[in-house]
């Protein structure tokens, strides 16, 4: 009796049963994978979101720090009288613009210091202070000697002659262009903006803006960098080993 229970036939799921668990069974497949994919597409859309605030709030806070600095610039403005013994300064711009008020960006575009690590001379004078105030947390600047002047020039001098940018490499170049104001040599060009005189703006606008040497690291090692080369603003005349280091 025993071994004909045993030999008994365990019955057989209908067909259409099979099929219709199979199917429950790839549609239940099918959401769980559906709902995670959305769940990571909120994930990631809320993670964007975020960043985007993130960025507004830093650039909100950054522009009404120039806003409230440039208030204070026109309440008290201090330091604004020009040197007696200085009437040449150097300007290196060593901070990024993200997020600066528009006012600090349309002065840096006047300065013609659009590239990070860039630098001109300029005549002291009292609406040059002004200007420089206004950047100043963004640029280092001041007074150079005549020996850190020649060996920018003598490295990194380059021209602008017909639009394009070429090395001052040829006193033929500088004598055609700068002959009617007296100055035919790189030499007589060095004189010129180390010590200015009258044809100082013409003559500087013939130089393009020295682009200094920076570490590897300073992209990343930002920190690092300025503990190097020091803070913005004004160094005074250590603006001349400012001008060697980056040389």
């Amino acid at each position: 009796m025993a071994e004909e229970e045993q030999r008994k036939k365990i019955p057989l799921v209908p067909k259409n049963l099979l099929k219709k668990r199979k199917a429950y069974q790839g549609l239940k497949a099918t959401q769980a994978k559906q709902a995670l994919l959305e769940k990571k597409e909120q994930k990631k859309e809320k993670q964007l979101k975020f960043e985007r605030l993130e960025w507004f709030l830093h650039d909100s806070w950054r522009q009404q720090r120039d806003r409230v600095r440039l208030g204070r610039l026109e309440v008290k403005p201090r330091g604004l009288e020009v040197p007696d013994k200085h009437s040449l300064a150097f300007v290196a711009r060593i901070q990024r613009l993200n997020g600066v008020s528009s006012v600090v960006q349309r002065t840096i575009a006047r300065l013609r210091l659009e590239k990070i690590f860039s630098g001109v001379f300029f005549r002291v004078t009292p609406q040059t202070i002004k200007t420089l105030r206004v950047v100043e947390p963004y640029v280092a600047w001041g007074f150079p000697n005549l020996k850190s002047v020649r060996e920018l020039i003598l490295k990194r001098g380059q021209a602008k002659v017909k639009n394009k940018t070429s090395p001052l490499t040829d006193n033929t170049v500088i004598e055609k262009h700068l002959g009617k104001y007296g100055v035919i040599c790189l030499e007589d060009l060095i004189h010129e903006i180390a010590f200015p005189g009258k044809n100082f703006q013409e003559i500087s606008a013939f130089l393009r803006p020295s682009h200094l040497s920076v570490a590897r690291h300073t992209t990343k090692n930002r920190v690092g960098f300025l503990k190097e080369v020091g803070l913005p603003g004004y160094p005074g005349e250590r603006i001349s080993q400012l001008i060697r280091q980056l040389n």
